[in-house]
């Protein structure tokens, strides 16, 4: 009885012990001279701006795909262009067109 006792209270131990112990690593002169030439290749490394999309484009209605309530949108890169009733030209979409009369549908189903 004795014996599980101290096995308990010995694995306690040990183990609140072993729990609180810290592992850090050593950083060697090797270590921090491959990190260093790490961070200097990455400084030199050249990035392509960001191509820039145009804010309207000018799109044939025969090219343009047309929603069930009769919006005509194109879609270019990624990017949805709604038609403007107003002008016949193609805006990229941005949430103040949900309130502009310009982008309305023509007919509703």
């Amino acid at each position: 009885m004795k014996i599980k006792y101290l096995c308990l209270i010995f694995f306690a131990v040990y183990g609140l012990v072993s729990c609180s112990k810290k592992i850090h690593p050593v950083t060697t002169a090797d270590t921090v001279i491959n990190n260093d030439t790490i961070a200097a290749k990455k400084a030199f490394i050249k990035r392509k701006p960001k191509e820039s999309l145009p804010k309207v484009i000018t799109v044939n209605d025969l090219s343009a795909k047309k929603t069930v309530d009769g919006r005509y949108y194109y879609d270019l890169q990624g990017h949805r262009y709604w038609r403007n009733n107003k002008d016949g030209k193609y805006y990229l979409f941005n949430k103040t067109m949900y309130a502009n009369e310009d982008f309305k549908p023509t007919s509703i189903l």
